[in-house]
């Protein structure tokens, strides 16, 4: 058995296209999708997987280790190494044995290699997450990490949902206006997308994680990064009406198949001199909308929010959703 390096591309090969390192990918997926068989939810799918694990980004260079036995992949680990800002951090996911493979010290073992592969890179700070309940966090703490925050997911049924009591909880907000589109954002939205992004970083967080720069070209290159993890999203932007300045924004991702029914809430957020004025549930509620009108095979919305979030926790549940289940940010220093 053998722990070896998974060749990393830049982006994503073209559809229909194998490189060389797909099959260790594939088989890291794998591993991660069957030592994670009892977490609920939806499933990470492989193209998602290979785009945001297994491949560089704007904001991370990505490194990826597979434990191979006989040819086949055992299990894994991938690191995501934080740039240009945060160069001090370092987070690993997944870290996965398959199964069968339990109870050899396989997972120790790749941990270990992970931590020398950490200091490699001058790192100081190393970030895991893990479901509260389960082996995960078990291991994580018997390794040194400790429990930073705590992470909420939460999910909205939209099967049963009460469409009219929703749309009556719709606020009209005086002086701005809600604008919606669906699919990445094109080259003109770039420069006010770049600016209610920035807004993300007031979600509560480590005391020692620090801001991250949300710049065009950043933005622009993630932008052009979601179609290669097999994606959409639905996303609406709130500007003020006597300047047109962003004032805040949501975003809903789906997979371009709609695999299992599931879509994913992501960032909500609205800038500091535009609060006050429930813009955050008029941005939630006018995406959702939109994204029910044009996905009728949508049938569960999932998001994660720290336990800390009273703010959005409130939006939340005032919109019907109820807990999933909880997880773990974890952080060792090194």
């Amino acid at each position: 058995m053998r722990i070896q390096p998974i060749a990393i591309a830049d982006r994503p090969g073209a559809a229909g296209t194998r490189l060389p390192e797909d099959d260790l990918v594939a088989g890291l997926h794998a591993a991660h999708t069957a030592a994670s068989a009892d977490v609920p939810g939806p499933l990470l799918s492989l193209a998602r997987f290979r785009r945001d694990i297994c491949g560089h980004s704007p904001s991370a260079r990505a490194e990826a280790w597979a434990l191979v036995d006989g040819g086949k992949v055992a299990g894994g680990y991938a690191l995501s190494l934080s740039r240009p800002d945060n160069r001090h951090l370092a987070s690993i996911f997944p870290l996965a044995v398959r199964p069968e493979h339990r109870g050899r010290g396989l997972g120790s073992t790749l941990f270990e290699h992970a931590l020398d592969r950490v200091r490699a890179h001058g790192r100081s700070l190393l970030l895991a997450e893990t479901p509260v309940a389960g082996t995960g966090t078990r291991f994580a703490r018997a390794h040194g990490m400790t429990v930073g925050l705590v992470r909420a997911r939460r999910v909205l049924d939209l099967r049963t949902a009460d469409w009219t009591a929703l749309r009556a909880l719709s606020p009209q907000v005086e002086g701005y206006r809600l604008e919606s589109w669906v699919g990445p954002a094109t080259p003109e939205l770039l420069p006010d997308l770049s600016v209610v992004m920035a807004g993300m970083n007031d979600a509560p967080r480590d005391g020692d994680v620090g801001d991250i720069d949300y710049g065009i070209d950043r933005v622009r290159a993630y932008e052009e990064r979601i179609p290669y993890g097999e994606e959409t999203c639905y996303t609406t932007i709130a500007r003020r009406d006597r300047d047109g300045a962003p004032a805040g924004y949501t975003r809903i991702f789906l997979t371009t198949d709609r695999a299992g029914g599931w879509a994913e809430q992501a960032d909500t957020t609205v800038l500091g001199e535009h609060r006050g004025h429930r813009l955050g549930l008029a941005l939630k509620l006018a995406n959702l909308f939109l994204m029910r009108e044009h996905e009728p095979a949508i049938e569960r919305v999932i998001t994660w929010n720290a336990t800390s979030n009273a703010h959005m926790l409130a939006i939340n549940e005032t919109m019907g959703f109820v807990l999933f289940d909880e997880w773990n940010d974890l952080r060792l220093s090194l």
